[in-house]
């Protein structure tokens, strides 16, 4: 007799108790955050914390230059800004991604151009990218997506000899490699983001790198209203903003990179689990792959594929929110993940899309796991891949039935 799912009443697999994220603040974090509290140095312009941390992440992942922001976002909003970046030019933007990749771009009266992803494992790729460049295309903008790096290579290959700067969307991707390279430092430069959900979080607040001394001045005078470094305090010598990090959040995030290895490891030990458990059940379902060239994915979502069988492009015949529905049954929750860029409205009308049938495929028969899940215990894992073999086996998990 078939056991039934607990969407029908059935026992659920677990009891939907896992680690929380962000987890419990550390004694180092809850020190250093009384330092700051207790000097009244709060600001990145009185204190010392966020330059070191910035100089800390920035050596972490290959760059001579960090600079603090108030988050992802904004970081991504200043680097096209601090790249020439105006109103009326292009930049280029993968459709599987967070609204804020072309809201970065809007923000400064420039046009997102919406380009399709591969549809196997959701980036930008050349073949992707060449058909949205054009005489307006002033930068292109890549997405390390759930802490897998893009094919870098191919892009540059593209990019290099038009005289297009690339910066790196690297929200989720904190301590990721390709090619055994440091994500933050294989283009002109990088966001990196410490919103709540990250790998790295202080509740908000973002981070630039690149490899370039002279961009990165810019860089910092952009988010340091226009001052220079050696410059007077009044000597405003380019429009910028106040897009300082706080010391508050450097206080949080500082000590952070001493065990940002170790979580890394136990979500790849998680996440390596499931797709053991997936395999040996003959499950259809699997871990979405890598993109050419990945030497570390850092897993900040684990990415899965519910319909793999179907590799050609068009309509998926899987019922994802039924699928979603019945994991939350089974007290494992997780998320339906990114609709395209041009099926949000809002982002469509400031920007100029492309057809993007790898995003839609892609995006149909994608769910994601979060923190919660990918930092418990391995084994827990196990049920994960149970609780999909046997959802994915209900006819109802198919629209066509």
């Amino acid at each position: 007799m078939t056991t039934p799912l607990a969407i029908d009443g059935g026992t659920p697999l677990h009891d939907g108790t896992w680690p929380a994220w962000p987890p419990p603040a550390t004694d180092a974090q809850r020190d250093l955050l009384n330092q700051v509290l207790d000097s009244g140095r709060w600001g990145a312009n009185v204190g010392d914390l966020a330059t070191t941390f910035a100089g800390r992440f920035a050596e972490r992942h290959g760059c001579v230059t960090g600079v603090g922001t108030v988050n992802g976002t904004i970081g991504l909003t200043a680097a096209l800004a601090a790249m020439g970046v105006g109103p009326g030019d292009e930049v280029v933007v993968p459709a599987y991604t967070f609204v804020a990749s072309a809201t970065a771009v809007a923000m400064l009266g420039a046009v997102p151009v919406i380009a399709d992803v591969d549809p196997v494992h959701g980036h930008l790729t050349a073949a992707t990218l060449e058909p949205a460049l054009g005489e307006r295309t002033r930068a292109v903008m890549v997405v390390h997506l759930a802490g897998s790096p893009c094919d870098m290579d191919e892009i540059t290959a593209l990019t290099a000899p038009l005289g297009l700067p690339v910066l790196e969307d690297a929200a989720q991707a904190h301590g990721a490699t390709y090619r055994g390279r440091p994500v933050g430092s294989l283009g002109a430069a990088a966001s990196f983001s410490f919103q709540s959900s990250k790998a790295m979080t202080a509740g908000e607040g973002g981070l630039l790198t690149t490899t370039d001394a002279a961009l990165g001045e810019v860089l910092w005078s952009v988010c340091n209203v226009g001052r220079s470094r050696t410059g007077a305090w009044y000597g405003h010598e380019r429009i910028g903003w106040n897009l300082r990090m706080t010391e508050f959040q450097a206080a949080i995030l500082l000590p952070w990179l001493d065990r940002l290895d170790d979580e890394i490891a136990t979500r790849t030990s998680f996440v390596d689990a499931l797709a053991a458990g997936l395999a040996t059940r003959s499950a259809p379902a699997r871990i979405v792959p890598h993109p050419e060239g990945t030497t570390r994915d850092t897993l900040h979502l684990a990415m899965v594929d519910i319909a793999p069988a179907e590799q050609v492009l068009g309509e998926r015949g899987i019922d994802k929110q039924f699928v979603l529905d019945a994991l939350a049954a089974e007290g494992i929750a997780a998320d339906a993940g990114y609709p395209g860029l041009d099926q949000i409205p809002a982002v469509a009308e400031v920007s100029r899309c492309l057809p993007t049938p790898g995003a839609a495929h892609f995006s149909a028969g994608t769910i994601w796991l979060r923190q919660p899940q990918l930092m418990a215990d391995p084994a827990l894992a196990d049920v994960v891949a149970e609780a999909l073999t046997r959802i994915l086996t209900d006819p109802r998990s198919r629209r066509t039935q």
